[in-house]
């Protein structure tokens, strides 16, 4: 007989603030190896009413409100503010679950000096990296096993002969670091390590973390911080392609997550009841301005993820920054502050990553990441960027009329227009209006920012 499946539990959250689902181990699961679901453009809609799109933000949410500044009364009935940066005991001192994932990276990155870049004539990717990432596939239950707890990896036995949770956790971590048949590594290969951490988490593997913003801080700068330092060598000795990549009208090539979190180490310091900050920055932070100065983006980078991912930029491409980075260049305009830009930074991840099909076509579909649909979530609306997803092979009717925004809980209406003349206009994007987005003139295909629930003005629950 079929082991029933559990049906998992939001956990109390701190001050009402959603936060992703812990399951209960002592319940049976049946477990789903993931598979490709998201196979034409119609199927991101679905996408976007899923169990999947629903956790994947409040994770989002979870960890970019976890990096925000805290303020507290100290004894002297001054405000205390604590930061939370690149290198602080999170990284350094961290709990054992996040220590342990730590040395499943460092593993993971010493397969590099097993698989030397080809030194024949190439004029794409290294082949090299196909090497490392066999030698990735061919060890990868061997490090789940050294590295993670039994009780994540045996959680919820009792379908004999069924997936695991292995199954689906290698799913993730394999898609964590770039196609081997492309060589490439994008957005949608750092969306997969985040499933990675996600599953985990509903796994319980960080119970042994303090909750309600101390673990999270863990994950953020003493894992997620440490993949993106694996990626960066991965791409710089294998000469990755960027996967999806709008040229240099993305806002990275290869990276989006470390913009969300770092612009929230910069925002206005917030107590434990508060929502993040919707504009205003931390007393004496870097300003938004000086990301154009490459002395003091390699002084930051240290400490800020933000920092740190344009450092990389700096560190793989020459010549003028707004020439090359003109997206991020607009950014560095906002008066308003780390708070504003972080908004944005929300809005625009569901736009460019999580509603772009190209990005989203590879994620696969288990248990833990469920293609089911979100008995609450609402009908997405068309929209121009919706509309201009590749069509279905069995469905040739032209799309439906555009609207403005698809309506889901976490992000408010904006939209990313590309002006005629780059550089002269003044577009609404997803900091507000009359803030200029430099975009060149493609008719038909403008990129709305869609709506979802985990992005709204304030990150409380609607309900």
């Amino acid at each position: 007989m079929e082991a029933p499946q559990q049906v998992p539990q939001p956990q109390a959250a701190t001050g009402d603030f959603p936060v992703l689902e812990t399951w209960d181990p002592s319940a049976q699961h049946r477990f789903i190896k993931p598979v490709k679901q998201i196979n034409d453009g119609p199927d991101v809609a679905k996408f976007l009413t899923s169990k999947a799109y629903r956790d994947i933000g409040t994770f989002v949410m979870q960890l970019n409100r976890a990096m925000c500044p805290r303020k507290s009364v100290g004894a002297d009935g001054k405000d205390k503010i604590q930061t939370f940066q690149i290198g602080s005991e999170y990284e350094t001192q961290p709990v054992d679950s996040v220590r342990k994932l730590q040395d499943m990276l460092a593993r993971i990155e010493s397969y590099i000096d097993e698989a030397p870049p080809d030194q024949g004539p190439r004029r794409f990717g290294n082949v090299s990296f196909r090497k490392w990432y066999q030698f990735l596939e061919q060890r990868v239950t061997g490090l789940l096993d050294e590295f993670l707890s039994p009780s994540v990896l045996n959680f919820g036995s009792g379908d004999a002969g069924g997936a695991t949770a292995s199954d689906e956790l290698i799913s993730y971590l394999l898609g964590g670091f770039g196609s081997p048949q492309r060589l490439d590594y994008g957005t949608g290969h750092e969306l997969s390590f985040l499933a990675f951490l996600g599953c985990l988490w509903k796994l319980g593997a960080f119970k042994d973390g303090k909750p309600g913003g101390d673990i999270e801080r863990s994950i953020v700068l003493g894992v997620f911080e440490p993949y993106l330092r694996v990626v960066r060598r991965l791409i710089l000795t294998y000469t990755l392609e960027p996967a999806g990549s709008h040229g240099v009208w993305g806002l990275d090539d290869h990276s989006f997550q470390p913009y969300i979190y770092g612009s929230a180490q910069l925002t206005r310091a917030i107590t434990e009841s508060e929502p993040m900050p919707l504009e205003g920055s931390l007393f004496r932070a870097a300003k938004p301005a000086q990301v154009v100065k490459a002395e003091y983006v390699e002084q930051e980078r240290k400490r800020n993820m933000y920092f740190s991912a344009i450092g990389f930029i700096n560190d793989v491409k020459k010549g003028p920054f707004w020439e090359h980075s003109p997206i991020l260049f607009d950014i560095s305009g906002i008066k308003d502050g780390w708070g504003k830009i972080n908004k944005g930074m929300i809005k625009m991840f569901n736009a460019e990553v999580l509603s772009k099909f190209p990005v989203v076509q590879h994620f696969p579909f288990g248990s833990l990441f469920s293609w089911d649909q979100d008995p609450k979530a609402a009908a997405p609306q068309q929209t121009i960027h919706m509309a201009n997803q590749p069509p279905s092979a069995t469905n040739m009717m032209p799309p439906p009329p555009v609207t403005s925004g698809t309506s889901a809980p976490w992000a408010q209406t904006g939209s990313m227009s590309r002006p005629s003349n780059p550089g002269a206009s003044q577009a609404r994007g997803p900091w507000g209006p009359g803030h200029p987005v430099l975009r060149p003139s493609q008719p038909g295909n403008n990129a709305a920012v869609t709506q979802a629930p985990w992005a709204r003005s304030s990150d409380r629950p609607s309900g």
